[in-house]
């Protein structure tokens, strides 16, 4: 009995955690499906602490990985989404956390992270990466957690280290990696090292090396599965986990992370799903811009869709929808105020070029619109929903009376603008 209240303490001891609900603000998805959980997973860059080794970079924290978390509420079945960091998206206004506010803009997504740490506190920001994903996604997120480096070489340490099967031999003096080819077990620097190298390895993308994480993570998974057994097993796992460990108030006790434990490990093989959102380079777009991707759409709506609703999605059928990239500038739109505010289909145009689509002109609707919405002619459905998908909320139709070759936008007195 003395035994197991000294280990509950100790892993107690170790949970950070971040009060974030009052920083997240009102302005948030609703809970369409009650029951399942959304938990968004930073994996943080920040080099404070024991993280000094790994160079000295910024002063604010920054997210080196970001992905949901998707918990079924029948607890059969889940699906971690991965957001390349290099994701050029709208960044809402934040609390820095040294008494200013951030301003509304794009950026790439980890940037939201460094926005609300910038006073150093990790309840900023995970508060603006939140408010970020989940204006982007229309995902409500309910729980968050943030390991840093320590953490994640503990907890692969805790099971005994992972096997690994590079074709070639990568060497990332970044990510502090040099090792051969062929399949070996991987622990401690070695393990950090192979999912965070990017330069080292493949094209040098951030694509690439979430495909690694993933790989490994789903190792990580399956051993999991096989070796906590045990209390004991599982003490180590989360000993490691919990001394780099930030969560937010209600994941922040052993009962709540030992259910989440307990529960991922009851999945059943295959149906932990690890899937990225499809996405595009931005340069496709915009060709001055060749750092940065844009999700695809209508496929990443589908995906958010899926999991609000708490539809189980297939990585086969995400990875197909993003094999074939629909870009926003091969869509032709021309934009019709339906309002009585004059200059708001030239605002809504701005917004679409921004965004990469190919505006044609605008002009006003012949009938007020109480609805914003979208028409196309025939053959151009896909087309409409890549454009509707991105306003939350319009409305989709074919029309036999749309102009050949165009999408036509009718702003309606419900515009939002776009995220």
């Amino acid at each position: 009995m003395a035994a197991g209240v000294w280990v509950y303490r100790d892993l107690q001891g170790n949970i950070r955690s971040a009060d974030v609900d009052n920083k997240i603000g009102d302005d948030r998805p609703p809970n369409t499906s009650p029951g399942s959980k959304n938990i968004l997973v930073v994996g943080s860059d920040s080099r404070a602490g024991a993280n000094a080794r790994y160079g000295s970079g910024p002063t604010t924290m920054r997210s080196d990985t970001l992905m949901v978390l998707h918990l079924a509420a029948s607890r059969k079945w889940a699906t971690v989404v991965s957001f390349p960091r290099d994701s050029w998206v709208k960044v809402p206004a934040c609390d820095r956390g040294d008494g200013s506010t951030s301003s509304p803009h794009h950026a790439k997504i980890n940037e939201a992270f460094a926005i609300g740490g910038t006073g150093g506190e990790v309840a900023g920001a995970a508060a603006c990466a939140i408010k970020t994903v989940e204006q982007s996604t229309g995902l409500r997120i309910d729980h968050f957690m943030s390991v840093d480096f320590q953490g994640f070489k503990g907890m692969v340490n805790a099971l005994d280290g992972m096997e690994v099967c590079p074709t070639a031999a990568i060497r990332d003096d970044k990510a502090r990696l040099d090792i051969p080819a062929g399949c070996q077990t991987v622990r401690d620097e070695d393990a950090l090292g192979y999912v965070r190298a990017r330069y080292g390895v493949g094209d040098g993308s951030d694509l690439g090396r979430i495909g690694r994480q993933q790989e490994f993570m789903r190792a990580l998974a399956d051993r999991a599965q096989k070796k906590l057994t045990s209390p004991g097993a599982m003490y180590g796992l989360l000993e490691s986990a919990t001394k780099s460990l930030t969560t937010d108030k209600a994941l922040a006790g052993i009962q709540p992370l030992y259910g989440l434990v307990s529960r991922l490990k009851a999945i059943p093989p295959g149906r932990l799903t690890f899937v990225t959102v499809p996405n595009y380079p931005r340069s496709m777009d915009v060709p001055s811009d060749t750092a940065n991707v844009v999700w695809q759409y209508p496929a990443a709506a589908d995906l958010f869709a899926a999991l609000a609703l708490d539809r189980e999605v297939r990585k086969e059928t995400v990875a197909a929808a993003g094999e074939r990239p629909l870009y926003a500038s091969s869509v032709r739109v021309r934009v019709l105020n339906g309002t009585g505010t004059p200059g708001l289909a030239w605002e809504a145009a701005q917004s679409l070029r921004r965004a990469g689509f190919t505006v044609t002109g605008t002009g006003n609707a012949s009938a007020a619109a109480a609805r914003t919405s979208v028409t196309h002619p025939a053959g151009l459905g896909e087309q409409a929903r890549a454009l509707a998908s991105r306003l939350p909320g319009t409305t989709v139709a074919e029309s036999a009376d749309a102009p050949e070759g165009l999408v036509t936008l009718t702003v309606g007195d419900d515009f939002g603008g776009m995220p």
